[in-house]
């Protein structure tokens, strides 16, 4: 969930695609500005965060960078639930990691929260001649499902910090809770007052 006090939010983000599709390498591009060609798997998830300044706001995103792996994916509600928003991540040159993106969504609009930002993104757009997945049939998924898309390119730095700054600008702008403090006890004296006579 996105948590606000003072103009300073703090939202949960998650990554979710198949293996491959560059998820990983996304995040290292947004946080630290660097693309390593060859990155590993990543092993159930890493964690990231990062601070940009938006509009009339701050907003600390919390990423949960999740491994693509099949075996892997039993453990995705663990990370996306709480979760302010999600980047769904597939491969423009891979049509199964597409189709698998789509089932992420699925899963998330059926169990996530309702109020989840939600970004499609078509990784790898530098290998444009590769290509297997047409911008505009992704496109349209994503306006049928409330999500925005973009492609994108880790290696080129291409549409990274876009993604992140739109979602940190469609994030919801909650309102601190009336009480912070907690629980509101009453004074409960008369009640007290009336049975301690009961019995005298």
């Amino acid at each position: 969930m996105a948590t606000t006090g003072n103009k300073n939010i703090n939202a949960k983000l998650v990554l979710l695609g198949d293996v491959g599709t560059g998820k990983s390498s996304l995040v290292l591009r947004f946080v630290k500005g660097q693309f390593v060609e060859f990155q590993e798997s990543t092993i159930g998830a890493a964690f990231f965060s990062q601070t940009l300044a938006v509009n009339d706001a701050t907003v600390k995103f919390e990423i949960w960078d999740t491994a693509g792996q099949e075996r892997y994916h039993s453990l995705g509600p663990m990370y996306y639930r709480g979760a302010a928003a999600a980047i769904i991540v597939y491969d423009i040159t891979n049509q199964a990691s597409y189709e698998r993106a789509k089932k992420w969504v699925q899963e998330l609009q059926a169990q996530g929260n309702p109020n989840m930002v939600m970004a499609l993104a078509g990784n790898k757009d530098d290998l444009l001649d590769a290509r297997k997945v047409a911008a505009e049939e992704a496109q349209t998924y994503a306006q049928e499902n409330g999500l925005f898309f973009k492609e994108t390119s880790a290696k080129t730095a291409s549409n990274v910090n876009e993604i992140f700054y739109e979602i940190a600008k469609r994030l919801p702008r909650v309102q601190p809770a009336q009480n912070p403090a907690g629980m509101v006890l009453m004074d409960r004296t008369v009640e007290r007052n009336a049975s301690a006579t009961c019995c005298s």
